[in-house]
């Protein structure tokens, strides 16, 4: 079994989830008293998201390469990023060691191409939704890719920092996000992406009527796969 290192923190509460899906899974496929060898690098994430606030994206990025080196000097046989936002400075981190790192959104791309769906909604933070760091990872792999309108966007983005990253789940919020499904279905989408690690707290599949496609769970799966191998 490798080891997995995690760059957690951002926020702990789905940095806490990713450690429940990966050794359940281990638990699963493994049997007897098997679990994950895993190490977590946990990061301030009040620090992490005042740098994205005022666009300081190589600074964040400094901070997770050195969390990245830690994990690696510590024994990390490959690296997974618990958050979808700071794949933004993934070329970066991946500069700083020699190890592995697993891409959430490639992960994703090969469920949602594995379904046969072509065109997915996207639901995550607005730098996830309006950049393209993101989205055109999935295009490369020949999704089209589609984000909620404007005010949407910002609702989502709101109940991310504001109620998810503090451990908070509101019902009307969880409405607000199926309004917005429904609204990505309308407009012709196949699928939706909850590009945000949080999102999986509030919406599972039992809450839409089309397929949901939790990166948390993906990546964390395709983290205990990999560990397998």
């Amino acid at each position: 079994m490798k080891t997995i290192g995690l760059i957690g923190g951002m926020s702990w509460e789905s940095t806490a989830h990713y450690y429940s899906i990966i050794n359940e899974a281990v638990k699963e496929r493994c049997g007897g008293l098997h679990s994950a060898k895993c190490i977590i690098y946990s990061v301030d994430f009040e620090e992490i998201e005042h740098l994205q606030s005022i666009g300081a994206w190589k600074q964040a990025g400094e901070i997770l390469a050195m969390a990245a080196g830690s994990l690696e000097k510590a024994g990390a046989d490959f690296l997974i990023i618990c958050t979808n936002t700071m794949h933004k400075v993934f070329d970066e981190i991946a500069q700083k060691v020699q190890i592995p790192i697993l891409h959430i959104a490639d992960a994703t791309a090969g469920e949602i191409k594995a379904a046969h769906i072509q065109k997915v909604g996207l639901l995550g933070t607005q730098y996830t939704m309006e950049q393209d760091f993101y989205k055109s990872r999935l295009e490369q792999a020949g999704i089209n890719v589609m984000a909620p309108e404007e005010n949407d966007r910002k609702l989502i983005n709101q109940v991310i920092y504001q109620e998810l990253c503090l451990g908070k789940i509101i019902p009307e919020s969880r409405k607000q996000y199926q309004r917005i499904i429904g609204s990505l279905e309308t407009q012709g989408a196949q699928g939706i992406i909850l590009g945000c690690t949080e999102i999986g707290l509030l919406i599972q599949q039992q809450h839409a009527d089309i397929p949901l496609f939790d990166t948390t769970m993906i990546h964390a799966l395709k983290a205990v796969s990999y560990a397998l191998e």
